[in-house]
């Protein structure tokens, strides 16, 4: 992992652990595996990241006929998604490294862009949201599979359960963004 100078210690505080380096582990896992595993889960944690700043955005931000309805939705999903973030964090933290926090670290990181401030269209928005989850849920099952790969199934599996929460929104998201009408564009023209 890349080392970061410019971050300045605090005056009154020992550090224990930088935040980009990996110590031995209670879990036995080998720290060449371990320091794989937690850069993939940094990884996970600033896509996560940006995509919560993203979803809770368009909750705050959601217009129109069916804002209540998808206002609810992203509401829940912001939490889905805070949820995975502290389970991942936990799970760094038990491999012996530091979760990724903060926005340069997220962006040393990120999956996934993060959306300019502006106020967009509710269509749009989900749009780039349905992006951020098709991206995570790429990288989850790659991380699925690495985890498993390093004899770490216990990160496989979870990254296989949020995998299945990751996915549901995205379907949920897709049902949104569903066209309003049972007629094909093609016979429309």
């Amino acid at each position: 992992m890349a080392k970061t100078p410019h971050l300045r210690k605090p005056a009154d505080g020992r550090v224990r652990r930088n935040w980009d380096e990996v110590v031995e582990n209670d879990l036995r896992l080998h720290r060449e595996a371990a320091e794989r595993i937690v850069e993939a889960l940094n990884s996970e944690l600033s896509g996560l990241y940006i995509l919560f700043n993203q979803v809770r955005k368009h909750y705050w931000l959601v217009e129109g006929a069916n804002s209540r309805e998808v206002g609810e939705f992203l509401a829940g999903a912001t939490d889905r998604l805070s949820e995975m973030t502290d389970d991942l964090a936990i799970r760094v933290h038990a491999l012996g490294g530091v979760p990724v926090c903060g926005p340069m670290g997220i962006r040393q990181h990120a999956p996934i862009h993060i959306e300019a401030p502006h106020h967009y269209d509710v269509r749009s928005s989900l749009g780039r949201d349905l992006e951020g989850y098709a991206e995570l849920a790429v990288q989850f099952r790659e991380h699925i599979g690495l985890a498993e790969e390093l004899n770490d199934p216990t990160t496989g599996e979870l990254l296989r359960e949020h995998s299945k929460t990751i996915e549901k929104d995205a379907h949920t998201i897709e049902r949104y963004l569903a066209d309003d009408t049972l007629v094909r564009r093609d016979a429309l023209q």
